[in-house]
């Protein structure tokens, strides 16, 4: 018996729109787009970030897509089908569908991309979440050829996925951006510099109009995408806002139209001052530290411990985040799909005076503290007003033990590259959210050799192996076991301190119509609405 999904998520179609030429719509304002940060690359193959994640979402369609809702639909692919084994998956591209040049896209595109950011040579920094396609790791890790990739496309309109292993989120992993096609004749003209103005031929929603480092990121609306007539906003600019409490002020000047976080520490006056506007909503994110296991006296665990240890998660999410955050005991949030409760780190029970006398009694035997030598650590963050005030409270809270704290702050493209480089640094900011709802999203992370995000080098060959394991196991009940014990292993290791889960917040104009909060964190701007 074989699967058709068609069925099951066409509900997206009624928005999808036939035709083979430019669609037209009425002229719409601009819309003004608040974004966390600049983007460090458009190229999707080489992306890591949020804040390019939303960009690219409506520069490009995968397989399949988001709506705003936070619902899986039908993207460049209208159906598929799935084998007895569910390690073929088939999928039936849309006749219509066109990159913004007005080529016509093809199964052999996504061929094409799929074996580009698996190929060393691209040094793609999220290849890895691709692992379960057939032989992907031989391919990432110079081992195979990438024609010997599990994709091909018999025809232009067919394209076919083999796996190594059955993978319950392959569907929702499709939507990522590791996924998307990029198109070919571009980057054989261009290269590098397919991102660029003028280069940039895309097969989304929008295509690239201009890009003004730290001011904004200009698109307009694709007319050859296939659902160009249900586009509404034709114009959309997406503005850096790293400084929160200034891009308050814009918004409430009418300069921006929507923001995508907000100054945790003012969400009391913000609420009364905006009210309704003011969009609270759920996420599966994480923000943590992560310690550079690799280096001495980081390396040793009951210094991690007692750094853990005395960290006040529920002062942080209360008081900093206004409650827009919640204390994170474990890696993985919960709410996760193909999973159980997750296990936490010990001594969340304990008082604050016996884990701070805990701390200490670690520390020492560490050789720090009294009667040895203070502890230094430098804590490395990318700057937001949020991430500025948890630095500033967390390096507080060590104080009282003894630790010495100097806080060094970067731009976001800056930070995030210095440690995927493998930049000194003793302890770094982190955060990471799901590009699908399963544990093995965020335990990967952790894995040996996955450098591009495992700043700090960490390596147990004891969770390696349950890891292995569990992307092995069919069974969904046994995988989530193996996955709570690799979790298990990590939070007693503690390479990377939890501190906080995510919610999403934002700030949404009333002229702006069609936004929904959701897990995924998925708005993208095809299915929104600006009023005059």
């Amino acid at each position: 018996m074989r699967m058709d999904r068609r069925a099951c998520l066409l509900g997206g179609g009624a928005l999808l729109v036939a035709g083979t030429g430019p669609a037209r719509a009425a002229a719409s304002p601009v819309y003004r787009r608040g974004n966390d940060a600049d983007p460090e690359t458009l190229d999707p193959h080489k992306s890591s970030t949020v804040a390019e994640a939303h960009i690219l979402r409506d520069l490009y369609e995968g397989l399949l897509t988001y709506d705003n809702h936070g619902a899986i639909i039908p993207g460049a692919a209208t159906h598929w089908t799935v084998s007895d084994d569910a390690l073929t998956y088939t999928f039936h591209l849309r006749e219509n569908g066109r990159w913004s040049n007005g080529d016509p896209v093809v199964a052999a595109d996504f061929v094409f991309g799929l074996r580009r950011i698996l190929n060393p040579a691209t040094a793609a920094k999220y290849a890895e979440v691709l692992y379960p396609l057939k032989n992907a790791r031989a391919v990432n890790q110079g081992e195979a050829a990438p024609e010997t990739l599990g994709v091909t496309a018999p025809d232009a309109r067919t394209l076919v996925v083999t796996l190594d292993r059955p993978t319950p989120y392959l569907l929702e992993l499709l939507t990522h951006q590791t996924s998307l096609p990029v198109h070919p004749p571009s980057i054989a003209r261009f290269g590098d510099a397919f991102t660029r103005p003028g280069n940039l031929v895309s097969n989304g929603a929008y295509a690239l109009v201009d890009m003004v480092p730290n001011d904004r990121i200009t698109l307009r609306r694709n007319p050859y995408f296939h659902a160009a007539a249900g586009v509404s906003i034709e114009t959309v600019a997406f503005l850096p806002t790293p400084d929160l409490s200034s891009a308050v002020r814009r918004y409430a000047a009418g300069e921006i139209d929507s923001l995508a976080d907000l100054p945790g520490d003012q969400m009391a006056s913000l609420k009364a001052r905006f009210g309704d506007q003011v969009v609270l909503g759920p996420s599966l994110g994480l923000y943590a530290l992560a310690v550079n296991t690799r280096k001495p006296p980081f390396d040793d665990v009951r210094l991690r411990r007692a750094l853990s240890l005395v960290i006040d998660r529920e002062f942080l999410a209360e008081r900093l985040w206004g409650e827009t955050m919640a204390p994170a005991y474990s890696l993985c949030p919960p709410g996760l799909d193909n999973y159980r409760t997750p296990p936490e780190i010990e001594g969340r029970s304990a008082t604050p005076i016996d884990r701070e006398e805990e701390a200490r009694s670690l520390l020492a035997e560490a050789g720090f503290g009294p009667g040895g030598k203070p502890l230094r650590v430098e804590y490395r963050f990318n700057s937001t007003d949020n991430n500025r005030n948890t630095a500033v409270a967390i390096a507080d809270m060590w104080r009282g033990i003894g630790v010495d704290t100097r806080l060094v702050y970067t731009d976001a493209k800056t930070h995030f590259a210095y440690l995927r480089d493998g930049g000194d640094f003793d302890v770094a900011r982190m955060s990471w959210v799901a590009d699908y709802s399963d544990p093995q999203n965020f335990l990967f992370l952790l894995e040996t050799g996955n450098e591009g995000v495992n700043p700090g080098r960490y390596g147990n060959p004891n969770y390696d192996g349950l890891m292995r394991e569990a992307a092995a196991e069919r069974d969904l009940g046994k995988r989530a076991d193996l996955l709570f014990r690799a979790e298990t292993i990590m939070l007693d290791d503690l390479p990377w301190i939890p501190v906080l889960h995510t919610r999403s917040k934002a700030l949404i104009s009333p002229r702006l119509t069609g936004y929904h909060p959701n897990p995924r964190n998925a708005s993208p701007t095809r299915f929104l609405r600006l009023e005059p």
